[in-house]
């Protein structure tokens, strides 16, 4: 009789936005510390500045997340460079993450950083959208990357493996004219009139009628997820919750998961007991001791 020795699979782990929930979402010093803490891949949000420069920041404006105020789509990447993107959060920055000053990342600056750390990590790009640009957003990521050295047969770059996310049906499907459908993700959530008013500021009529189109694009979603158009399924933690049938479904039709944002104990034992592939979290040094105990990496 052989006995199988070999340790138990683990899903991988990214950090959601870097390491934010040590210091302040999408600096340099949160995905350095990303790093530091071995998480197997990092996440981020891109939007376009005035002048066309991929940055990366979640919200549509910068009021949030930095001292300055308005939309990031309005601003030139030398404006943006004067404000402050890091002092919110109430964190002291090390000296080896960099000044203040120098927090704000555009996409070729978050590359030169996983470049530097020494083994094979991932790159979860979040195209947001409603856009100003529509997708010429993801023509111009496309384009950034080309020209640090992408590969689009296999989504490499150097020792970077990139992959793409996206609410949007009509970005996904424009972008599976570019990428291969393995590194494409198909996010997923359940939409609100509450939540689309808070997080964008509206009023109950605009909110109401974008949350309609907004629904109506849930829908595409999952029906792109349902025919196996993309390699990769990115419901929240709170779906998964509440779609269970649908999960397996993905799950038992090869769809490989990436599931968003797993920051609690049970949360990752949750995800671990389905067989999902791939978390995201705030905290990846906490999940990664939480999941390596007796475990390897899924491959």
């Amino acid at each position: 009789m052989t006995i199988d020795m070999s340790l138990p699979a683990r899903p991988l782990v990214y950090a959601h936005r870097g390491s934010s929930g040590v210091f302040a979402e999408h600096t340099r010093a949160a995905y350095l510390q990303a790093i530091a803490d071995g998480a197997d891949g990092v996440e981020c949000d891109v939007h376009l500045t005035r002048d066309q420069h991929a940055v990366l920041l979640h919200d549509a404006t910068l009021d949030r997340t930095s001292d300055g105020t308005g939309p990031v789509a309005e601003r030139t990447l030398e404006e943006l460079r004067r404000l402050d993107f890091s002092s919110w959060k109430g964190v002291r920055i090390p000296d080896a993450y960099g000044a203040r000053s120098g927090q704000l990342l555009t996409l070729p600056e978050l590359l030169d950083l996983l470049r530097l750390a020494g083994r094979e990590i991932g790159l979860a790009i979040e195209l947001k959208h409603p856009s100003p640009f529509q997708l010429k957003l993801e023509d111009r990521v496309l384009e950034v990357l080309a020209a640090e050295g992408w590969n689009p047969a296999t989504s490499m770059l150097d020792n970077i493996r990139v992959s793409f996310m996206t609410f949007s049906p009509d970005a996904v499907q424009h972008l599976l004219r570019s990428v291969p459908a393995e590194a494409v993700c198909q996010l997923v959530d359940d939409v609100t009139v509450a939540e689309i008013r808070e997080e964008l500021g509206l009023g109950a009529f605009t909110g109401g009628a974008l949350a309609n189109v907004m629904k109506a694009a849930q829908t595409e979603a999952e029906r792109i997820l349902d025919d196996c158009e993309v390699g990769l399924a990115g419901p929240g933690i709170d779906y998964v919750r509440q779609h269970a049938r649908a999960v397996q479904r993905w799950l038992e039709s090869g769809r490989r998961f990436r599931v968003w944002t797993v920051d609690s104990v049970n949360d990752v034992a949750l995800c671990q007991g389905l067989g999902i592939q791939e978390i995201t979290t705030n905290r990846p040094a906490e999940v990664l001791a939480q999941l390596t105990a007796g475990s390897q990496p899924v491959s």
